[in-house]
């Protein structure tokens, strides 16, 4: 069987993106070569994003503003609560909700021994310098994956907080059963999670 080299690189790097397995990227490298004026019109978009788009430098969301993002600008959010995510789209899924009117703060990662990601690999000094400067941050929400990674992360942000003089309440939200989830088909670590977040009525 003939290969032909340059569009199996193209099929590979395509594959290495988060949610595309080896068909769609195959599909996607083909729908690529059959469209060469949509090929050209990401191509511009793609170089556009890489030039103007940048993280935000206080809270590292994306930003295309020469200064702060538009969260951190933002005169009617609340200075005092800062919501720690992983990633800039986790903004997107809590800011969708409507509730939230605090600040944010954009880890870029968790941490991840076997992936060797470590603290330093992350954005967790300058969410420290945060918390030490004014105005005065009274808690912090993290948001993060309910796996071992995230899991892992929440011990080492509690130890951290833990140790420094300006006492911060630390916060993680509830994990457990989703509205209209079915207790059936549910896992036991989530089931063990909504018994543990279990609120009064």
């Amino acid at each position: 069987m003939f290969k032909i080299q340059s569009l199996e690189r193209l099929v590979h790097e395509l594959g290495r993106w988060p949610g595309i397995g080896p068909k769609t990227a195959q599909r996607l490298a083909y729908n690529l070569l059959r469209h060469p004026d949509h090929s050209t019109d990401l191509r511009t978009i793609m170089q556009e994003v890489f030039e103007r788009v940048k993280p935000c430098p206080q809270c590292f969301c994306y930003t295309e503003a020469e200064s702060l993002c538009s969260y951190c600008k933002d005169p009617t959010r609340l200075d005092h609560i800062l919501c720690v995510v992983e990633e800039p789209m986790d903004v997107m899924a809590i800011e969708s909700s409507g509730v939230f009117r605090g600040r944010y703060h954009v880890l870029h990662g968790v941490i991840s021994p076997l992936e060797r990601i470590s603290p330093e690999d992350l954005t967790i000094g300058a969410l420290i310098e945060r918390v030490r400067s004014s105005p005065p941050i009274e808690e912090i929400i993290l948001v993060l994956d309910a796996d071992l990674e995230g899991d892992t992360t929440v011990l080492y942000l509690n130890k951290i907080f833990g140790e420094l003089e300006k006492r911060v309440r630390l916060t993680r939200i509830a994990h457990g059963v989703p509205i209209g989830g079915d207790i059936d088909y549910i896992d036991h670590r989530t089931i063990g999670r909504a018994l543990e977040n279990r609120v009064e009525i």
